[in-house]
């Protein structure tokens, strides 16, 4: 019998998450609001803690070397914030926690890889998820194409606007033509 936090956690929780352990090389998509903009973000980097795994509040720590500055982002995984977890490498490590890696640099970094199905470890159906991400490619798609169309209609305007002046100049020298013919005719 499931206790009553058990159950709203399942309801908050995603149907799917991929299996990530400590050593893995994951690429996170994060969604970032900026404004009114919404845009998708890739960190890439090597998860040092994975804590929780099974609750709601799961969540990973990934870092990464940016700029030789140590960087290091706590995500959670049922976080509707979270698009997708790709794992890209998988490593051999004995330990939960890889916080001696913060001291490493260079070469002692490296950690040696272990063979792992790529496609069976990131395959997850979550349909939400791709509904999510697909209302996003979408919105972008239409902000670009109001755009274009946008600057269709000033370039219109623009070349309406010269069409214009080209024809009020053009009718300002005939006359002067005429006044020319006239006064030669005159003589």
């Amino acid at each position: 019998m499931q206790s009553v936090v058990q159950k709203i956690e399942d309801k908050q929780k995603k149907r799917q998450v991929v299996d990530v352990r400590p050593g893995d090389t994951v690429k996170v998509h994060q969604k970032i609001r900026e404004g009114k903009k919404e845009r998708i973000q890739i960190f890439e980097g090597l998860v040092i803690r994975a804590n929780r795994k099974n609750r709601l509040t799961a969540s990973i720590t990934v870092r990464r070397i940016a700029s030789g500055v140590g960087v290091e982002k706590s995500y959670l995984l049922h976080s509707p914030l979270v698009l997708k977890v790709e794992v890209v490498k998988r490593s051999k490590v004995r330990r939960n926690y890889l916080t001696y890696m913060r001291q490493r640099t260079g070469k002692s970094t490296r950690l040696s890889g272990k063979d792992f199905d790529k496609e069976a470890v990131n395959k997850i159906e979550d349909e939400e998820a791709a509904k999510e991400e697909e209302k996003l490619h979408e919105a972008a798609e239409k902000q670009h194409e109001a755009k274009a169309a946008k600057e269709a209609a000033e370039k219109a305007k623009e070349d309406a606007k010269a069409e214009a002046a080209i024809q009020a100049h053009k009718a300002a020298a005939k006359p002067k033509a005429k006044d020319t013919k006239e006064k030669s005719e005159e003589e």
